[in-house]
């Protein structure tokens, strides 16, 4: 009896395993191309505050998205995030800005004390997705404030990069999309490196001291005149 039910056991094993592996597929875990930007040398170059960079909401999350023929998202089921998509944006950024520029300072928001840039860069993503049948699009909207304070550059971007179909290709594209919006940056950047200085208030002139208010109630004091005797009567101050 024990003979007969040892092949069962092992078949039920087998078709329990079969079915846990359909329902337990693992899962791949995909990052931003952040290319091969150029290492920056000038430690004294020209001083860049990326951010705050917003990205939307529904970017906000590990899953990955899909983007379908009819307009709407679905969440991929054969791949998502490996952590934060917005980090991997700053980074991504950060480093192609960086190497555009040939600078060691751009840096990330909020700025460390004692950092004063020569621009600040807005930047807000309002879309980067893809499908396996739709293009990967990026929109974007970068404000540029110079060390004044005043609006330098105000540029809204859309761009797109068309893909084999695939996840990671659709990840790939992506990664484009956002290498090419930091080359267009930079671009609007290089301008302002050589912002001139910004001139210093004018010095207020020295004021008088104020005398005492009991000094200002005097009246000057006037002589009194006094009579000279003469043929005629003559009075001298």
């Amino acid at each position: 009896m024990t003979a007969l039910r040892l092949p069962f056991i092992l078949m039920l094993a087998g078709v329990l395993g079969l079915a846990g592996c359909s329902v337990h597929q693992p899962v791949s875990l995909y990052q931003l191309d952040s290319g091969s930007p150029a290492q920056p040398a000038q430690s004294a170059g020209m001083a860049v505050l990326l951010g705050p960079v917003t990205v939307a909401d529904y970017l906000q999350r590990e899953t990955l998205l899909q983007r379908q023929p009819d307009g709407s998202l679905q969440a991929s089921t054969d791949g998502r995030w490996a952590g934060s998509l917005s980090s991997d944006i700053d980074q991504l950024l950060l480093r192609q800005v960086a190497g555009h520029l040939d600078s060691q300072r751009v840096v990330l928001a909020p700025a460390t004390v004692g950092f004063t840039p020569d621009v600040q860069v807005l930047l807000t993503i309002t879309r980067l997705d893809s499908g396996e049948a739709q293009p990967a699009i990026l929109d974007a909207q970068w404000r540029l404030i110079d060390r004044r304070g005043q609006v330098r550059d105000n540029r809204i971007i859309h761009l797109q990069e068309q893909h084999a179909g695939g996840t990671a290709a659709q990840v790939q594209a992506q990664g484009v999309l956002l290498q090419r919006l930091a080359g267009q940056l930079s671009t609007a950047l290089k301008p302002l490196a050589n912002q001139p200085p910004i001139a210093e208030a004018p010095k207020k002139p020295a004021t008088k001291p104020v005398a005492p208010a009991a000094e200002q109630g005097k009246q000057p004091k006037i002589p009194m005149a006094s009579p000279i005797r003469t043929d005629m009567e003559v009075f001298r101050f």
